[in-house]
């Protein structure tokens, strides 16, 4: 049962007809309570309204961490500096992606936003001040452990490096451990804003990090070697930490006033939070320890395997992040409070979950025909400079196709675990997260380390087998995920003539790019690398804006909802700026 509606009539929900209109409503927000409820499709507007925000913030973080990575790109290239860096940058990304995006969200919110809703906003305050006190704790001692133990945490994540690359890894380690401690408090304070509805400010702030390892590449590339370099950005990196902390802070402590750090367990919201807290921790470590066996994996594929991997991660986890973690963060606190009977839940749950899916499928179908066929081009336009190269590039776009294998089943993924999530359900998730990272581990071995030697292939194209492996344990995980989940509250399906569409009017978009790298090449086959094709970042944008305004044109032509909800947004920007004008 979710929410705090009327018991259930039955123990099974799958079978079950669906909900009219008005049977099933949505729970106010915790600090938003109106007097009468909202209907669903209310509700899913409001939602698509959040998720817009939520995509928003993520789009404008990302698109900061895509200027790092072109910057080093362009200054340290993807040699031995590059490998350290990226390979010892990994710990505070892990830190920030277990503590932000997973435990504090599912064992801090649901408690603090609960009190919210209460109206009990000074026990709210007091819990907050004991999980900082708590966090301080816990950071020091990650902070301190990290330092120590950096030669060994290096064997975990890089056990390829050794010599001078691995004693570089070690010493950026130490560095950037501090920084980690900061994101950390940086993950606190997502905790209080989202629960008081503040998304954009929890969801930009990484755009300071980002800048400050941006200025580091600025102001000290000139005289410095790529080792020299990279230690100035692991510095950096702590200062960008620091300053995504600092820059939250005002808004939290105008929203929780009075706030105290306190290191205690005394009230029962407090032991509730931290009772949560394990196995959140474990679910979210086993998600990511999947990134980090890619990444041990590709340190034995020589220089230049380690960056490139990380290159090609930054695009094609681009798409994931806008549209599977936005719907799904949107979608995850409306799911969670539903009221009504278990047969009128599941209903509801059905419906949001098809409205979900088939907002997902828009952007990602394109996604996945645009880094097939255009990957260069993107690479192209966002890193090739400096000491990134033509072939640095053809390596990245050759990583990004093996994504194109699971990038759909990824991204549906994470909104089939937070309807599991909504019905109090985290263990079905971390089971089916632990058979994916296990299929991760032995495929990306084999199609990494393995096939390529025996087939005779180069073995830069074992990084490339890394993701597409990765791509079928998604698939593996999408299955069970949404076998499990139809046992519960009865099929959720794509209407199939849409999705014929969706991927009709994405190859016909990526027709006329296409056609012209072949004519530019001319002679080449039809899938060479076209490593003479499009040198012009200008010719790149524009190739690929023609791919996506031909999708939505097709799309809108072929009547697909999405599309015309896309159009609007776009009319409704253009009359704003018209009227600022």
């Amino acid at each position: 049962m979710i929410g705090s509606g009327s018991p259930p009539n039955d123990s099974s929900i799958d079978n079950i007809l669906p909900a009219e209109p008005d049977e099933v409503v949505e729970a106010a927000p915790p600090i938003e309570r109106r007097a009468t409820p909202r209907t669903s499709s209310q509700a899913f507007e409001r939602h698509k309204g959040a998720a817009l925000l939520v995509a928003s913030g993520i789009l404008l973080s990302r698109l900061a961490g895509l200027i790092r990575q072109t910057m080093m790109a362009r200054y340290l290239g993807a040699g031995m500096a590059a490998d350290a860096f990226n390979a010892a940058f990994r710990i505070p990304n892990m830190l920030q992606n277990l503590f932000g995006e997973g435990v504090l969200s599912a064992s801090f919110i649901p408690e603090y936003a609960g009190l919210l809703g209460k109206g009990d906003e000074e026990e709210a305050t007091r819990l907050a001040g004991a999980v900082a006190g708590m966090l301080a704790l816990t950071a020091s001692i990650i902070v301190l452990l990290g330092v120590l133990t950096a030669p060994w945490l290096v064997a975990i994540i890089a056990n390829g490096f050794t010599g001078e690359k691995r004693d570089l890894t070690v010493l950026l380690t130490r560095i950037l451990f501090p920084g980690a401690g900061f994101l950390v408090f940086s993950a606190w304070c997502l905790g209080i804003l989202n629960s008081h509805r503040r998304f954009f400010m929890s969801y930009t702030a990484p755009v300071v990090w980002n800048l400050a390892m941006v200025m580091t590449l600025i102001l000290f590339h000139k005289n410095h070697n790529e080792v020299q370099l990279a230690v100035y950005l692991a510095y950096g990196s702590v200062v960008g930490s620091a300053l995504q902390f600092a820059i939250q802070l005002p808004q939290v402590f105008q929203l929780a006033r009075g706030i105290r750090p306190r290191v205690t367990a005394a009230a029962e919201s407090v032991r509730n939070v931290f009772r949560n807290f394990v196995p959140a921790f474990v679910g979210r470590g086993v998600v990511q320890l999947s990134a980090y066996v890619d990444a041990w994996l590709a340190s034995y594929l020589g220089n230049g395997a380690v960056s490139s991997f990380t290159y090609a991660q930054a695009i094609y986890v681009l798409p994931i992040s806008l549209f599977g973690m936005a719907i799904s963060a949107a979608e995850l606190p409306a799911m969670s409070r539903a009221v009504g009977s278990t047969a009128e839940i599941g209903a509801y749950l059905r419906g949001r979950l098809r409205d979900g899916l088939e907002r997902i499928a828009y952007f990602i179908v394109p996604s996945v025909v645009a880094l097939l066929a255009l990957g260069d081009l993107i690479v192209h336009l966002l890193f090739e400079s400096g000491r990134f190269q033509r072939g640095n590039t053809i390596w990245v776009w050759e990583i990004l196709i093996g994504s194109c294998v699971g990038l759909l089943a990824s991204t549906m993924g994470r909104l089939y675990s937070s309807t599991f999530y909504a019905m109090r359900d985290t263990r079905t998730p971390l089971k089916f997260a632990i058979v994916r990272v296990v299929l991760t581990t032995a495929l990306g071995y084999l199609f990494a380390l393995v096939l390529p030697p025996m087939l005779g292939i180069d073995p830069k194209l074992g990084a490339a087998g890394l993701t597409a492996s990765a791509g079928i344990a998604g698939w593996v995980e999408f299955y069970l995920l949404r076998r499990t989940l139809d046992e519960r509250i009865g099929k959720t399906r794509f209407i199939r003539s849409r999705m014929l569409r969706l991927w009709v009017a994405a190859l016909a978009g990526a027709a006329l790019p296409w056609a012209y790298k072949i004519t530019v090449d001319r002679g080449s086959p039809l899938f060479s690398a076209h490593e003479n094709a499009v040198h012009s970042k200008l010719a790149a944008l524009v190739l690929l804006a023609v791919y996506g305004l031909t999708y939505i044109a097709l799309t809108a032509a072929f009547r697909i909802p999405e599309a015309a909800n896309v159009l609007g947004r776009a009319r409704r920007v253009l009359r704003l700026r018209r009227g600022r004008a």
